[in-house]
């Protein structure tokens, strides 16, 4: 087998840490593993990357891609055309091969040659017998399609001039404990770097170098850092049913707990986690949870929303807090499970069947979905209704590079205005929060952890009544109401964080009109 390489009319040009890679593959053949490599050794040579996986509703069989960008400017956005494309799934090359910007490159497994159409003049096709190496020094037939992706890393670290010794670190930090996984993908890796220095002039005009910085980041997914903000916030009660692609937040939230909410004297769980029959009962669930004084919470994504609008309307009128984390996915009904959309905006600000307004809050990157997280409880609690933190799929499932996460450990709980024990001795009715002069409320604290609850209907000690004469009106959830009953009460607004301001680089600054009314003269 010769090695295959087509030099382009045009040279590329010499590009340092500003370069975009797709990586082609087939889903369920072990490829995730070797493309989070990458994304992590780049990151740690201290390079800004971002990543993004498309890939399909389906365990294996179909077109799955990584898309790497490397921008020392800090661009996180797709690119529209690739430096470097590596196809391995020969029903998408003449697709991936399309997408390769001229003067680029594509590297392919050359065991099995490709068809003369699917040339171009104008990038340079890197050829390595990917297959053929490890049929040769692999055994098992599992073992030869996994290790296939760790000898194309090797080679692109030899061709990107990525950090050899990182990258040895990374395999020996990963498979640590599993000595017989962990030779196995040091051999493939020495494979892919071996070939390719031997065959290519490396590293190629798109390449990486190291980059000094004092700031300190991490490589996190928005679902991992909402289920730790969670963890953080107090969280102690979690209902959830599987949905794309929210489902690894709660796997997160599950091994956060069982490293840290397990006592270590008695070694029981401080912490109760149910995987519903649907997410109508997982939302049941977390107001009952609530309404007995635990920090509950669900994940779920549009769909889920769907259904659990009755009971957010319950909890948002018996004044019950609870959040709900809906990371986006495309809709409508059950839409693209595993693609990015935000479009659960309106549903989610007027969930339930009518006169409801409820709390939003928006990430814009992981280090925000763990600050608003533990805001969301803050929010709820205070003013007593249910808050929606709404992520999406390229936030909650990519790795995003973001500075550490930082926490304030005098942190305390923002319960809002609570009854103590000896205001409870004192009262021989529980009236709403607005017949209670002193600044308190019910819902309060009671000294063995309940929760009371004013119950449902606007009479000011919680009656559910039918004559009009006796509502008070200015009793209504104060999430509607900035002042009830003479007592005045922040706005949400007042307490939630304030949005950052978003302005392109280049072009101008495009304000809103107001609409004319009809028959009015155009503005000039």
């Amino acid at each position: 087998m010769t090695t295959t390489t087509t030099t382009p009319a045009t040279e590329p040009r010499l590009r340092v840490n500003d370069f975009a890679l797709k990586l082609a593959n087939v889903n369920g053949t072990g490829s995730a593993s070797a493309n989070s490599l990458l994304m992590e050794a780049i990151f740690r040579m201290g390079v800004p990357v971002s990543g993004k996986n498309l890939f399909p509703s389906n365990i294996q069989g179909l077109p799955t891609w990584y898309e790497i960008r490397v921008n020392y400017t800090g661009f996180v956005a797709r690119a529209q055309e690739y430096d470097l494309v590596v196809a391995m799934n020969g029903q998408t090359y003449e697709r991936d091969i399309k997408e390769v910007k001229t003067g680029g490159y594509v590297l392919y497994d050359s065991t099995f040659p490709l068809e003369p159409g699917l040339t171009r003049g104008d990038v340079t096709f890197l050829g390595l017998p990917l297959a053929r190496m490890c049929n040769d020094h692999f055994r098992k037939s599992r073992e030869r399609i996994l290790m296939k992706n760790i000898a194309y890393a090797g080679a692109l670290v030899a061709l990107l001039g990525i950090d050899t010794e990182m990258v040895e670190h990374l395999l020996d930090e990963k498979f640590a404990g599993k000595a017989k996984l962990r030779d196995s993908n040091h051999v493939a890796l020495q494979l892919g770097i071996d070939y390719a220095r031997t065959h290519f002039a490396c590293p190629l005009e798109i390449r990486l170098e190291r980059v000094p910085t004092a700031e300190e980041t991490i490589l996190i997914d928005g679902n991992t850092a909402t289920a730790l903000g969670c963890l953080y916030a107090g969280a102690t009660v979690a209902a959830w049913y599987p949905i794309t692609p929210s489902t690894s937040l709660m796997d997160a939230f599950t091994g956060f707990c069982e490293k840290y909410r397990r006592d270590p004297e008695t070694g029981r769980n401080q912490y109760l986690i149910i995987q519903a029959e649907d997410e109508i009962a997982a939302i049941g669930i977390v107001v009952g949870a609530a309404w007995n004084g635990a920090r509950a919470f669900t994940s779920t994504s549009g769909p889920g929303i769907s259904l659990m609008n009755e009971i957010l309307g319950l909890a948002y009128y018996a004044e019950i807090p609870a959040v709900v984390v809906d990371v986006q996915r495309t809709g409508p009904s059950t839409g693209m499970p595993t693609r990015t959309q935000q479009a659960d905006i309106m549903e989610c600000a007027y969930a339930s069947h009518g006169d409801t307004k409820h709390i939003l809050l928006f990430p814009g990157n992981p280090s925000e979905c763990f600050d608003l997280a533990v805001r969301s409880f803050d929010l709820a609690e205070r003013f007593q209704t249910p808050v929606i933190l709404l992520s999406d799929l390229d936030i909650g499932m990519n790795d995003w590079v973001v500075p550490r996460l930082s926490w304030n450990d005098s942190y305390v709980p923002d319960r809002g205005a609570v009854l103590t024990a000896e205001m409870l001795e004192r009262l021989t009715a529980f009236p709403t929060r607005c017949e209670l002069r002193d600044g308190a409320h019910t819902p309060g604290r009671q000294p063995a952890g309940g929760v009371l609850r004013a119950w449902l209907g606007p009479h000011r000690v919680g009656h559910l009544h039918r004559d009009p004469g006796r509502v008070s009106k200015g009793c209504r959830p104060p999430v509607q109401e900035a002042r009830c009953g003479g007592t005045p009460h922040a706005r949400p607004g007042d307490r939630a964080p304030r949005g950052r301001s978003l302005r392109r680089r280049h072009g101008r600054r495009v304000r809103p009109r107001r609409p004319r009314s009809p028959g009015a003269a155009a503005p000039p």
